[in-house]
């Protein structure tokens, strides 16, 4: 399977919220090793991040390292997740349960 995972609020907490944050982000650990036994069963791992979607910042070299000194294993790193509250689609939050 190709999985994307999102990373602040999923990965990590960000003690003071979202855009200003991520200097000050704390791993969650636990969360982390369910996403590395994923990649070690073989899955395909792909952190996805809005940061600097809304700000236009570049924190990919930023995040990176944040990745790797948080011992996450992935194939991929993609900044390029658009803002929002809701993503509805097919796999994960089906219309269906949010609108009847």
């Amino acid at each position: 399977m190709i999985i994307r995972v999102d990373i602040d609020e999923t990965i990590c907490r960000c003690p003071e919220g979202i855009d200003r944050c991520y200097e000050n982000t704390q791993p969650i650990q636990l969360n982390i090793d369910k996403v590395n036994k994923l990649y070690d069963d073989g899955h395909t791992i792909i952190y996805w991040t809005a940061r600097g979607s809304r700000t236009g910042i570049d924190w990919y070299e930023f995040t990176k390292r944040q990745l790797d000194s948080w011992g996450a294993k992935y194939h991929e790193l993609d900044c390029n997740k658009p803002y929002y509250d809701l993503f509805l689609e097919d796999k994960s939050a089906r219309i269906e349960d949010y609108i009847t």
